[in-house]
């Protein structure tokens, strides 16, 4: 059934956004962060491309995404670790677990498992162990691949990232681990005192642009389209939506697109996002609802029922106007669309 909605995906954009961060990494290698189906793309068409790409490095968050991923023999890290619910699938799959408390650290010991990663805290207070465990000896016997950390704040010029990053260099040497990580997509614009052995970028693969050093390096990679319901003429001085919230200054030629904040086109957007007809700007008018939005078609006197229109989702910009971060309007973006590679 072809859906009212669809989801453009530029490939060529995912892998040369890959190709990039990895020439930026320098000698480090360049991984890539598919967790959350791939922040909405796709997980087994994301890693397909990234692999043939080059990489070699995936992340997920849970032992039931990693079960998802796609079955190409590529090395995988799960980042939540490995709860006791977990352990007989993460002793029967060939990922590695990211051990993440002294607790898990026991229960991979007592299991007889084998090669995992560890994540160590250095500030941002989430998951990993402290600094000083490590030092103490709890990883002792453990095979460790990568000794990882996660930057709290790198996508601000803050004092919180050298020191995070003085604390990751201070434990090289201290475990038997055969790489240390700590950069992700903003982490990598911080420079090479911060790619230490492995990068770690999610959000800057799908177009993200998280620091301002990347914003002639990321190229978009999702292009939202939606259908026109109805095209229909308000009156001058009726009202539009919910709650009635626009009232038209003159008569208006009005189309109702197929999409809504159930399809991660947020409330924020009301009165302030804009679809796109060809060369015409169609900015949307009165309140986003569940699964419908209106636009301003007077500057597209073609446009009929059963059209489509481009959403304006570039996302530096959308997060200024809708208010959500670009990790929210990513992985907002639900099962509706019909997924579109190209």
């Amino acid at each position: 059934m072809d859906a009212p909605l669809r989801l453009r995906i530029d490939g060529a954009a995912l892998a040369g956004n890959w190709r990039a961060l990895a020439r930026l990494s320098g000698r480090a290698a360049c991984g890539a962060a598919v967790k959350a189906d791939a922040y909405g793309l796709g997980v087994e068409r994301a890693v397909m491309t990234l692999a043939n790409a080059g990489c070699r490095d995936f992340f997920v968050a849970t032992w039931a995404e990693a079960a998802a991923f796609p079955p190409f023999g590529l090395p995988l890290s799960v980042l939540h670790g490995v709860r006791e619910a977990d352990l007989p699938l993460a002793l029967a799959m060939p990922a590695r677990p990211v051990l993440n408390t002294a607790g898990q650290v026991a229960r991979w010991k007592a299991a007889g498992g084998g090669v995992c990663d560890v994540m160590v805290d250095t500030g941002m207070n989430r998951l990993g162990v402290s600094v000083a465990e490590v030092r103490d000896g709890l990883l002792d016997g453990l095979a460790i691949e990568t000794l990882m950390s996660h930057l709290a704040s790198a996508d601000e010029d803050s004092g919180l990232n050298e020191r995070q990053r003085a604390a990751l260099a201070g434990l090289a040497g201290v475990t038997g681990a055969r790489r240390l990580s700590l950069a992700n997509s903003a982490g990598i614009a911080l420079g090479e005192r911060y790619h230490f052995d492995l990068t770690r970028p999610g959000l800057a693969l799908y177009g993200g642009v998280p620091r301002a050093e990347l914003a002639g390096v990321v190229r978009p990679v999702v292009f939202p389209q939606a259908e026109v319901l109805q095209r229909r003429t308000v009156r001058q001085g009726e009202t539009m939506g919910y709650n009635a919230t626009w009232t038209a200054p003159c008569d208006t030629e009005v189309a109702i697109l197929n999409i809504g904040y159930a399809d991660g086109y947020f409330r924020g957007f009301s009165g302030a996002g804009r679809a796109l007809a060809g060369e015409a700007v169609l900015p949307v008018i009165g309140r986003v609802s569940m699964d419908l939005v209106a636009v301003d078609v007077g500057t597209a006197p073609g446009l009929r029922e059963g059209d489509w229109v481009a959403v304006d989702l570039r996302l530096p910009e959308a997060a200024r106007t809708s208010g959500m971060s670009q990790y929210e309007l990513l992985t907002s973006l639900g099962g509706r669309y019909a997924r579109i590679w190209g």
